[in-house]
């Protein structure tokens, strides 16, 4: 009861230091009507929220393709043997060549360069594509290592012991180190995945009309900003869910690891 008092009062004390900081300040009235007028808000839903659909598909079919490429490089880069060099190589300089440029060059590069190449008749090929394609390179860099620290983390008993069973290399990074990989490692994976989910917006760059987008084309009819506070919470409302579960997971990894000790 002492510890509910104590943060009860001191989140009345918060809030009224925000009150009188801020809401109370001579301006307020002036940043509320440019920033959080509610007729502007309501007006803004339907274009931001097909943009937001856009969004949400970049993201699915980038959590995929990463997926994918990601651990295919910490694979790699895990390769035993003088015969592998040339591929833990490339793969080395594909991690540090994409985890040291911005993503915003990326999609830059990406989504102007590859339509270059094809000349003036070729294809086009949707903004979303080419934005898939720029966060696919830059987030398999960071997915890649977050992987290969958890694969070399599995201690090397496992594999031997997998071996001494008879299971190949590919059945033993298959059925023993990489299940025990992915466990160690998911906090982490649920990071990178909250802040993939920020930086699908970005693809706006490229011409897509996102949340982003549909909020500047929004603001550009009416002079107000509201709509891109809009944008802000669809995308604030998509990472809590997964804000809380890394929380979740985390405790719960980390209660499985200090059981029966004492701290």
């Amino acid at each position: 009861m002492r510890s509910i008092l104590i943060g009860v009062l001191s989140t009345l004390a918060f809030a009224v230091i925000v009150y009188l900081t801020v809401v109370n300040t001579p301006g307020w009235a002036s940043v509320q009507k440019a920033f959080f007028d509610p007729q502007t808000f309501v007006e803004s839903i339907p274009r931001v929220w097909d943009g937001f659909m856009l969004n949400l598909r970049v993201l699915v079919y980038s959590v995929i393709t990463v997926s994918i490429v990601g651990l295919l490089l910490a694979t790699l880069r895990t390769l035993r043997g003088a015969v592998f060099f040339p591929l833990r190589a490339l793969a080395t300089v594909y991690t540090d060549i994409f985890r040291g440029t911005p993503l915003i060059i990326v999609l830059y590069l990406v989504g102007f360069g590859i339509p270059g190449l094809q000349g003036r008749d070729g294809v086009i090929i949707p903004p979303e594509i080419l934005g898939t394609i720029a966060i696919t390179l830059t987030y398999s860099a960071y997915v890649s290592e977050v992987l290969r620290a958890g694969i070399e983390s599995v201690h090397p008993s496992q594999r031997l012991a997998a071996r001494s069973l008879g299971l190949s290399h590919a059945q033993s990074m298959r059925v023993v180190i990489i299940p025990q990989a992915l466990r160690r490692v998911t906090p982490a994976l649920m990071n990178d995945f909250v802040s993939l989910q920020k930086d699908v917006g970005l693809i706006s760059i490229l011409g897509a009309v996102d949340a982003v987008r549909g909020a500047q084309l929004q603001v550009a009819q009416t002079y107000n900003f509201t709509p891109y506070v809009l944008a802000g919470v669809l995308f604030v409302l998509l990472a809590i869910p997964t804000i809380r579960f890394t929380d979740w997971y985390t405790a719960r990894l980390r209660a499985r690891e200090q059981a029966g000790s004492i701290v």
